[in-house]
């Protein structure tokens, strides 16, 4: 069995004990990482904290060119790094409308070269006879990112490019559930950019409380549980470390009466259960108006019923397993929660028997706001379909929630479902659609959803510091 290794200063290094990695689909462990101690992570910050000078003074062209090389390498390894994501995550290497593997490696590409490209140019305030004012951005030095296993290498890409972009050196600790996918792409780094300016640690919830309350950190970026990024707030407290946090969501979507029900469908069960509706910005609460709603109720359940479930390295597969059994058992005991509700369970509704962490894609009518499976994120293929009968009313019912990452109006009157959009509590809102996020778009929640963005020029600034230079002229 494979193991893969951290790399410290763009070196190999080992860490005594492993830990494994396994195969949701299977429920066997198919790989190895190493666990690291406290030493190995002050190493890695030393290291970053060495490399910083030198980085952050490298001109801009040479970090641009770096970063598009690291997109290439991304390239060049695709079909490994598509395996090991699917592996280590169970998602299928296509999935339901291309959601999958493939399209985990082919967005981290894209956002590699798009973020690459991105700049902060000077900002002039005042300019005359008195005095030019202007703003400069500058990096903040030691950056340490936390990422999760849902979406292990895109959301380290989402992390990782930014913050050297903007000329910050970073010490990376992924998930110890997906760590491996992560780990390799570090080790091709490190045969393009300089040693020190990317480390990876491997290991538990330890590990990553070490390297958030790290005095040698200067910021932390994590995507993650509301529960987690709270720690890591209090972690941070200390030394008053810059923080971006996304966290939990908890997405409704509105659907209003004049919707070709047939049409929308399809679309609504893809923003739901792509991933296994294990992604933060996926449709997890869906309010439909009385007049369709039996109708919708039947579209979705025979849309369920159809979904191609299985292990994700066979072709066809659109919906893999859960990641880990601590998530299956989740979504289990929130099923069972439903019912218990008086929620009806329309399709699916268990876990299926035989080898992996599988859970049935499973639709649940009859439950509204109060219901567990409504007020809390399922992170999984479960999705409650709620009845509303006044617009106002679902809109109360969106807002009614701690949540507010993203949310969603679907409606043949564009105008009329922005306008309804603008009202929802959330940092993305979608018109008939829901979920889709780009390299140059910004993306981050509000309430306890998180704090800060990242993505294009509002992204990017989040890895600096401002400076204002002020010249006198008289």
């Amino acid at each position: 069995m494979k193991i893969y290794p951290m790399v410290i200063d763009g070196q190999i290094v080992n860490g005594g004990r492993t830990l494994a990695v396994v195969n949701p689909a299977t429920g066997e462990p198919f790989a190895k990482v190493h666990d690291a101690s406290p030493e190995h992570v002050d190493a890695a910050v030393a290291a970053a904290r060495a490399a910083f000078p030198g980085w952050s003074a490298t001109p801009d062209a040479e970090r641009k060119t770096m970063l598009h090389a690291l997109g290439a390498a991304l390239e060049a390894n695709m079909p490994e790094l598509m395996e090991l994501i699917t592996r280590e995550t169970g998602k299928p290497l296509r999935g339901l409308n291309g959601v999958g593997a493939g399209m985990e490696l082919g967005g981290a590409i894209a956002w590699t070269h798009v973020t690459a490209d991105l700049d902060l140019e000077p900002e002039v305030i005042q300019d005359n006879d008195a005095a030019r004012v202007e703003v400069h951005r500058k990096p903040l030095g030691v950056v340490a990112s936390i990422t999760p296993w849902n979406w292990p290498l895109m959301i380290a890409i989402w992390h990782v490019i930014p913050a050297l972009r903007a000329g910050n050196t970073v010490v990376l600790k992924p998930s110890e559930y997906a760590p491996v996918a992560t780990s390799r792409f570090v080790e091709l780094a490190n045969a393009i950019l300089p040693p020190g300016v990317l480390n990876v640690v491997t290991g538990g919830g330890a590990i990553g409380a070490a390297l958030t309350g790290h005095r040698g950190v200067d910021k932390i970026v994590f995507t993650g549980s509301t529960r987690t990024g709270k720690r890591i707030m209090e972690n941070a407290a200390a030394t008053l470390k810059r923080l971006t946090l996304e966290l939990g969501g908890n997405d409704a979507g509105i659907v209003l009466p004049d919707v070709d029900v047939k049409a929308v469908a399809p679309k609504l069960f893809g923003a739901a259960f792509h991933n296994n509706g294990q992604t933060c910005a996926c449709l997890k609460r869906l309010y439909v108006h009385e007049s369709q709603y039996d109708a919708l109720c039947t579209e979705l359940a025979r849309l369920a019923g159809e979904a191609k479930v299985g292990d994700g390295m066979e072709l066809g597969t659109e919906l893999g397993p859960l990641q880990n059994r601590a998530q299956l058992d989740v979504v289990r005991e929130l099923a069972d929660a439903a019912r218990e509700h008086g929620g009806k369970v329309l399709a699916g509704g268990g876990v299926r028997a035989g080898a992996g962490f599988f859970f049935e894609p499973t639709i649940v009518a009859g439950l509204t706001n109060g219901a567990r499976l409504v007020d809390e994120e399922q992170f999984g293929p479960i999705l409650p379909v709620i009845e509303y009968a006044d617009v106002d009313d679902a809109v109360r019912l969106a807002n009614d929630n701690p949540n507010g990452l993203g949310g969603s109006v679907w409606s043949s009157d564009p105008a009329r479902a922005v306008d309804i959009g603008k009202r929802l509590e959330c940092g993305t809102v979608w018109i008939n659609g829901h979920g889709a996020v780009q390299p140059d778009a910004p993306f981050g929640g509000v309430k306890q959803s998180g704090i800060g963005v990242g993505f294009g020029r509002h992204g990017l600034a989040e890895f600096t510091a401002i400076q204002t230079v002020k010249i006198m002229k008289s």
